[in-house]
C-alpha cells in the first residue's frame, strides 16, 4: 500500500539510528522549554463572555458613563455582621472603619456610603462628614437611633438594599449591613489586604468582600502530583519493568513540556479550561505508550529480534496512532467554532498537544526502546518482566474476551438490545440543560480536609472572599438589573419624554408601581434635583410644556444647569457628546435569566431610538444559549469530520470504507450515555464542559480504532473467531491499562478547587469508561455482523448471513456461529 513506504522509512530510521532520533527530540524539548517562563494565567468569568454582544453593550455603558472627571475608580465592599448590625455600637464601628480608611492617603478615598451614614444624616441633616456623623451617633440614645433607622428605611429606598433581608423595621435590627468605599484610583497595591488591616483595628466582625481567588496555580499544584502518583502506580502494573516505566514517564513529561512551551511561545493565556489539557495528554500518551510496549513484547515473545519486533510493532501501531490522532484533533478543533475564547484556545492547544504526543510516542519512544534494549544486550541493565499485559490463557484475557463470547453466541440480539437501550437513554438525555453561572468559578468556602496533608501544595484552609460572597448571597435580596443603552440625539426636545414613555406598562418581571417601571435614568436624576433645588425646579417648570415634571424644551440648558452643581451625577447617565444614555430597570431577582432577558427585549423595543438591553442576567442568558449552540456545533463537526476521516482512512489503508462506520457505532453509544449521565447527576452543560462531547468522541475513538485496526490486520491472516479473540485479548490488555490510567489521570480533576473543573474531570473520566466498555463489549458484536454482511474477501453477504452461521469457505467449520481458522490460515 502507498502508506507503507512512509512507515518503512520511519522504521528504518528508528531501528538504524535510534540514538540520533533520541538526541533530536531532546534538543527540541530544550527549545520548547524556553517558552515555559512566558506563560501567563487568565482567570474569571469575563474571558468567557467578552465577545458577546450584550457584554459589549455593557462595556459601552462603562465607557460612556464611567467614573467622573475622566479618572478611573475602584470600590471596596465591606460586610458587617453582628447580632444587630444596626445597633449604636455596630453603626459607630462602621463609621470609624470608614473614617480610618479615608484617613489613609494611600487608599485615595473619594467617598463612602453605608447605612450608618444614612442613619446619622437622618439624625442630623447637617452632619455631612464622617467625623460629624460619628459625633452625632455618639450623642444619640439607643432609642433615638432605632427611630432614625425606621425613618431612614421609610424615606430612603437605598437603605433597605444595603441591609440584610432579615431587617426588622419595628425592632430596627438586621444581621448584616453592606458599605462601599470608592477609591479615586483603579489600581492600588494590595488594596484588599490594606483595607482588611485597617478595619481590623475597630473591632467587631467587619469583612472585606474581596475578589474571587485565582486558583489555577493551586489547582495545578494539586491535580498534577495526584495524577502523577496514580499514573505511576498504574504504569508500574502495566509495564512491570523499571526501564520501560522510566521511558514511558519521560515521554509523557516531554509531551507536557512541548505543549506548555508552545502555550508560552504562542502567547496563549492559560485559562482554567487548559488545566484539563495535561491530564488529557497524559491519558493519550499512556495509551500510546502501553500499546507500543505491549505490542513490541508480543513480537519479542515469538522470538523476533529487537529491530524486527519494533518493525512489526510500528507497522501496526503507527497507523492506529495516526487514525486516533486524526479523529482526536478533529474533536478538539471543533471547539474553534465556540463563541468563548477560552474554549477556542483549549481546542487549539489540545489539538497541538495531541500531535506532539503522536510524534513523541510514535517515533521517540520506539527509538528510545530500541536504543535501550540494544544497550541492555551489551551492558548489565536490569530487565524485569517483558511479558504482555494479557494473553488468552490469563485471567485478564478470559475476562476481556467476554465481548467475544457474546458475539459468538448472539451478536444480533445483543446489538439490538444495546441499540434499544441507547435510544431510550437518548430520549432521556434530551432533558439536559445549559447554564452559565458565576458560582461555577468559585471554589468551596473550605477545601476538603484531606488536601491539608499536601504540605506546601495544600490550599488555604478557607477562602475568606468566597465565604464573604456566600454570606452576602444568603443575606441580601439579589435584585437584578436590566440596563438599556439608548443611542440617539439627547438634545432634541422629545428625548426625555420618550425615555419616560418607554418606562410605562413594564412587563411583570420588571419591578414597578402601577403602570410605571422602577427605573433610574436621566429623567429621575432631573426630578430628584428639582425636588431639592427650587431654582432648578423653576428652570424645569419653564421648559415643561405638559407640566409633568419632565422638560421638553431647551434640554441643553437643563443639562448645563445640572452639570454645574452635579457633574458626576449627570455623567452617570449622559455621555459626553450627549448622544447616548442609560436607563436602569430593577428586575425580579427570583426570575430566571431567560425571563429577565425577555423583559429586557420588551422594554428596549419601546424606545424610539436605538436601544440595546444588557445586564448580568442578560449576558449570562446569552452565554447559556451559546453554550448549547457550541455543544451542538462541535458535536456535529466532530461526528461528521471523524466519520468522514475514518471512512476515508479505512478506504485508503484497508480498501474497506465501511469499517469507518463500524468504528463510529460504539462512540455514538458513549456520547448518548454521557449526556444521559449528565442529566441523571444534575450536571448542566456550561462554559467549561461544553466541549465534553467532542472530547468523548476524540478519546473514545481511540479505543475503537485500536480494536478495529488490529482486527483488520488479524483478519488478513486468520478466520473470524481467532482474529477477533486475538484482537480483543491482545489489544484489550493494553486498552484496559490505558483506561485505568486515563480515568485516574483525568479523574483527579475532581480535586481541583473550582467545582466546574471537578465536574469536568468526572464527566471526562466517565466518557472514557463508557467508550472503553462500548469498544470492548459492544464492538465485537458489531464486527461479527459487519464481517458476515461484508465478507472479508470483498463479496457482499445477506442479512441472513449476519444471523445464521455460514460455511462456504473451503476447509472452514463453524463453532457456534463463528468461523474457526482454516488450516491454510494458521500461522
Amino acid at each position: 500500500m502507498g502508506h507503507q513506504r512512509y512507515i518503512d522509512w520511519v522504521n528504518e530510521r528508528i531501528t538504524a539510528n535510534p540514538g540520533r532520533i533520541v538526541l533530536l527530540f531532546l534538543v527540541v524539548t530544550v527549545a520548547f522549554a524556553s517558552g515555559l517562563g512566558a506563560i501567563e494565567t487568565e482567570a474569571g468569568q469575563e474571558q468567557f463572555i467578552e465577545d458577546l454582544e450584550s457584554y459589549e453593550t455593557f462595556q459601552d455603558i462603562q465607557r460612556d458613563f464611567g467614573a467622573s472627571f475622566g479618572e478611573s475608580t475602584t470600590t471596596t465592599t465591606l460586610l458587617q455582621k453582628d447580632d444587630n448590625a444596626l445597633s449604636k455600637q455596630s453603626l459607630l464601628r462602621s463609621l470609624r472603619a470608614q473614617e480610618r480608611i479615608a484617613d489613609s492617603d494611600e487608599m485615595r478615598v473619594g467617598d463612602t456610603s453605608s447605612p450608618a451614614r444614612q442613619v446619622a444624616r437622618t439624625l442630623d441633616s447637617n452632619a455631612t462628614t464622617l467625623e460629624a456623623q460619628i459625633d452625632v451617633l455618639e450623642g444619640a440614645t439607643e432609642r433615638e437611633i432605632d427611630q432614625a433607622v425606621r425613618t431612614t428605611a421609610e424615606t430612603n429606598p437605598t437603605f433597605t438594599s444595603s441591609v440584610s433581608e432579615d431587617f426588622n423595621r419595628e425592632a430596627a435590627s438586621a444581621s448584616v449591613t453592606e458599605s462601599t468605599v470608592t477609591h479615586d484610583a483603579a489600581d492600588i497595591d494590595n488594596r484588599e489586604e490594606r483595607v482588611r488591616d485597617i478595619v481590623g483595628t475597630v473591632g467587631g466582625d467587619i469583612r472585606v468582600l474581596g475578589e474571587v481567588p485565582n486558583n489555577i496555580a493551586t489547582s495545578l499544584g494539586i491535580v498534577l502530583p495526584a495524577a502523577f502518583v496514580l499514573i505511576v502506580t498504574f504504569l508500574v502494573v502495566a509495564y512491570r519493568d523499571l526501564v520501560d516505566l522510566l521511558l514511558g514517564i519521560g515521554a509523557i513529561v516531554m509531551a507536557l513540556i512541548w505543549t506548555f512551551g508552545f502555550i508560552g511561545l504562542a502567547d496563549i493565556p492559560f485559562n482554567p479550561l487548559l488545566i484539563s489539557v495535561p491530564p488529557l495528554l497524559i491519558a493519550v500518551g499512556i495509551d500510546f505508550g502501553i500499546h507500543v510496549i505491549n505490542r513490541y513484547r508480543e513480537e519479542r515473545e515469538t522470538g523476533s529480534d529487537i529491530g524486527a519486533a519494533m518493525g512489526v510493532t510500528n507497522r501496526q501501531v503507527l497507523v492506529a496512532f495516526f487514525i486516533v490522532t486524526g479523529t482526536t484533533v478533529i474533536g478538539f478543533l471543533s471547539n474553534l467554532v465556540s463563541a468563548f475564547p477560552p474554549n477556542r484556545d483549549f481546542g487549539l492547544v489540545a489539538a497541538i498537544g495531541i500531535v506532539f504526543t503522536f510524534l513523541i510516542f510514535g517515533i521517540f519512544l520506539p527509538a528510545a526502546k530500541v536504543y535501550v534494549d540494544r544497550l541492555s544486550e551489551r551492558y548489565p541493565i536490569p530487565v524485569f518482566s517483558q511479558s504482555p499485559v494479557s494473553s488468552e490463557e490469563s485471567v485478564v484475557g478470559r475476562l476481556l474476551s467476554g465481548g467475544v463470547t457474546v458475539a459468538q453466541r448472539a451478536p444480533v440480539i445483543f446489538l439490538i438490545v444495546a441499540l434499544v437501550a441507547t435510544t431510550v437513554a437518548g430520549g432521556y438525555a434530551t432533558g439536559v440543560s445549559t447554564e452559565f453561572d458565576s458560582e461555577d468559578f468559585r471554589p468551596a468556602e473550605e477545601p476538603p480536609d484531606f488536601l491539608q496533608y499536601l504540605g506546601p501544595l495544600a490550599p488555604p484552609e478557607e477562602f475568606q472572599s468566597v465565604k464573604n460572597r456566600n454570606l452576602r448571597d444568603r443575606h441580601f435580596d439579589q435584585e437584578e438589573q436590566v440596563i438599556v443603552y439608548v443611542e440617539g440625539n439627547m438634545r432634541r426636545d422629545s428625548a426625555l419624554e420618550s425615555l419616560h414613555r418607554a418606562s410605562q406598562n413594564p412587563p411583570e418581571t420588571i419591578d414597578g408601581e402601577g403602570r410605571e417601571a422602577e427605573v433610574t435614568s436621566l429623567v429621575t436624576v432631573i426630578r430628584d434635583r428639582a425636588e431639592r433645588d427650587p431654582q432648578f425646579r423653576a428652570l424645569v417648570s419653564r421648559n415643561d410644556r405638559n407640566d409633568n415634571g419632565i422638560p421638553d424644551d431647551n434640554l441643553p440648558v437643563i443639562y448645563d444647569a445640572l452639570a454645574a452643581d452635579s457633574p458626576g451625577q449627570l455623567e452617570q447617565f449622559l455621555s459626553e457628546d450627549r448622544r447616548s444614555t442609560q436607563v436602569i430597570y430593577t428586575a425580579d431577582g427570583t426570575a430566571t435569566n431567560a425571563q429577565i432577558a425577555g423583559a429586557g427585549d420588551q422594554v428596549a423595543a419601546d424606545y424610539q431610538a436605538d436601544a440595546s438591553p444588557t445586564g448580568i442576567a442578560i449576558v449570562f442568558k446569552d452565554a447559556g444559549a451559546l453554550i448549547l449552540d457550541t455543544v451542538l456545533q462541535s458535536l456535529l463537526i466532530t461526528l461528521v469530520g471523524s466519520s468522514l476521516f475514518l471512512v476515508g482512512i479505512y478506504w485508503l489503508l484497508e480498501g474497506k470504507p465501511s469499517l469507518g462506520v463500524v468504528n463510529v457505532i460504539p462512540i455514538l453509544m458513549a456520547v448518548v450515555a454521557i449526556v444521559a449521565t449528565m442529566r441523571y447527576l444534575g450536571i448542566d452543560f456550561n462554559a467549561l464542559n461544553g466541549g465534553i462531547l467532542a472530547i468523548t468522541v476524540g478519546l473514545g475513538t481511540d479505543y475503537a480504532v485500536h480494536i478495529v485496526h488490529r482486527f483488520a490486520d488479524e483478519r488478513e491472516e486468520r478466520a473470524l473467531e481467532p482474529a477477533l479473540r486475538r484482537t480483543v485479548v491482545g489489544t484489550g490488555g493494553a486498552l484496559t491499562g490505558s483506561m485505568l490510567t486515563t480515568v485516574g489521570g483525568i479523574g483527579v480533576l475532581v480535586l481541583a478547587l473550582n467545582p466546574i473543573l471537578g465536574a469536568f474531570g468526572l464527566l471526562t473520566a466517565l466518557s472514557v469508561i463508557y467508550a472503553y466498555l462500548a469498544s470492548m463489549f459492544i464492538l465485537p458484536s458489531v464486527l461479527v455482523i459487519w464481517d458476515r454482511l461484508q465478507r472479508y474477501d470483498g463479496s457482499s453477504g445477506t442479512v441472513a448471513d449476519s444471523i445464521f452461521p455460514w460455511t462456504d469457505e473451503p476447509g472452514v467449520t463453524t463453532d457456534q456461529g463463528l468461523r474457526t481458522a482454516a488450516p491454510e490460515h494458521d500461522e
